[in-house]
């Protein structure tokens, strides 16, 4: 595939129809006795074939060779990649925060080698949770791609560009951008700028999808045309011998591969609404209070995958994009608060308002259900005796994955040789009582 492939198509959920070849599309029916080009026709489900009509998700791709066509699978280790909660694991109820996560070891590592989960909770088997990983990798993946039939992954660039060949063609994916890859698509990243590292949600629940808007009306947050789909393109590699190729496959929480003939990456025309895309965070519309008071960061959301229980989600995925600051007789970072739903977060570029200094790029931290949290000390001195004009809080990126289930932090992230902020409670500790009652 060449960057002549670097176009995209617009929309969230639309129904597109693309082709790389003309007449590759059938017309007026989806699985002709005959596809043109002697083309194979392939369905992929992204939901069951019975899910009401606004919900529904699937794509009609016409492929070289269908994807049936692989080796047998063998176990693959990566032992850092894990899903679910630990059996066992106990967990204090206490604030966590690493910094940025090492990249020693990058330069060895392809995406699916440097995938490290920090902290995980719900079950794939029952497909409820998710898992926040973070990616740190030097090597592009050379003759490999990965399929994830355990959920779709969301993946928040953080140093380096990716560009994610799929099925259904080409993202280039910066930092700043996102991009969500649906479960069961096969896709394989490159490192056009080095050694790179990001972020990851791998989401076992219901799939991501724009929030409703509610009184906001019908226009504002994450606008769905400002999201991008590839066209199709396909590699023409000739096929070569048998293990070529490698497909790798998280399959019930596990890694498997698999040799192959040819790429998998051999899809010559799709339609349908199942599709990877990308999003550019510059297009959020942020909206914020023009009067008091500092609004619920709900209003911050770019994407939600929904429970059974309505409001109450299985992720959301929240930014903090640039914006202005207005409210009068408010102090306007963040409040200090217990929240039912589980908050993990990470900081793209930039600082974060509420935690100026410990909260540094490409680091994290965990604030689980109930676990008190909020400014630190030097964000609440400063915001208390702040002149309150109009500010600019500009070049600044966090985001968080946020959910109604606990995360487990994971053994790699509690190593204490790692990334682990062990004094952070440290940052509330000046924090006094200014109790001072009238006279």
């Amino acid at each position: 595939m060449s960057d002549t492939s670097l176009r995209y198509l617009s929309g969230f959920g639309n129904e597109f129809a693309t082709e790389a070849v003309a007449g590759a599309l059938p017309q007026g029916r989806n699985s002709p006795q005959r596809a043109p080009f002697e083309l194979y026709a392939e369905l992929v489900s992204g939901t069951a074939f019975t899910a009401p009509r606004h919900e529904n998700r699937r794509s009609w791709l016409y492929r070289r060779q269908p994807s049936v066509v692989a080796g047998r699978y063998q176990p693959y280790a990566q032992p850092l990649w894990v899903t679910g909660k630990p059996e066992g694991a106990v967990l204090p109820p206490e604030p966590l925060r690493w910094g940025p996560f090492p990249m020693d070891d990058a330069a060895a590592l392809d995406f699916v080698d440097g995938l490290r989960t920090v902290a995980s909770n719900g079950d794939v088997e029952a497909q409820q949770g998710l898992a926040a990983l973070v990616y740190v990798c030097g090597r592009s993946m050379d003759q490999r791609a990965l399929v994830n039939a355990d959920g779709e992954m969301l993946l928040v660039p953080q140093q380096g560009r990716l560009r994610i060949t799929t099925e259904m063609g080409l993202l280039d994916v910066a930092p700043g951008e996102i991009a969500l890859l649906p479960r069961g698509i096969a896709f394989s990243i490159a490192l056009p700028d080095g050694p790179s590292r990001g972020y990851v949600c791998e989401n076992h629940g219901a799939q991501f999808r724009l929030p409703e808007l509610g009184p906001i009306g019908s226009n504002g947050l994450a606008n769905a045309r400002d999201f991008q789909a590839p066209v199709a393109a396909f590699d023409d590699t000739p096929i070569g011998p048998a293990g070529s190729y490698q497909l790798v496959k998280r399959f019930g929480g596990r890694l498997w591969a698999a040799d192959a003939h040819r790429s998998p990456f051999n899809v010559v025309a799709w339609h349908g609404n199942l599709t990877p895309v990308k999003y550019d965070t510059q297009h959020f519309m942020t909206i914020g209070s023009i009067s008091f008071d500092h609004p619920d960061p709900s209003i911050f959301t770019v994407l939600t995958s929904p429970s059974d229980t309505p409001g109450t989600a299985n992720c959301d995925f929240v930014i903090f994009p640039p914006r202005w600051m207005v409210a009068e007789d408010t102090f306007r970072p963040p409040w200090y608060h217990r929240n039912l739903m589980s908050e993990f977060m990470g900081l793209v570029y930039g600082q974060y308002d509420a935690k100026p200094e410990g909260f540094r790029p490409g680091g994290a931290s965990l604030h689980n259900c109930m676990v008190p949290h909020g400014p630190d000390q030097e964000a609440f001195e400063k915001a208390s005796g702040a002149e309150l004009k109009p500010h600019k809080l500009d070049h600044t990126l966090a985001f968080m994955f946020e959910s109604r289930y606990r995360f487990i932090p994971t053994d790699y992230a509690m190593q204490p040789s790692g990334a682990l902020d062990a004094d952070y409670p440290a940052c509330w500790a000046g924090l006094q009582d200014r109790f001072a009652a009238s006279n």
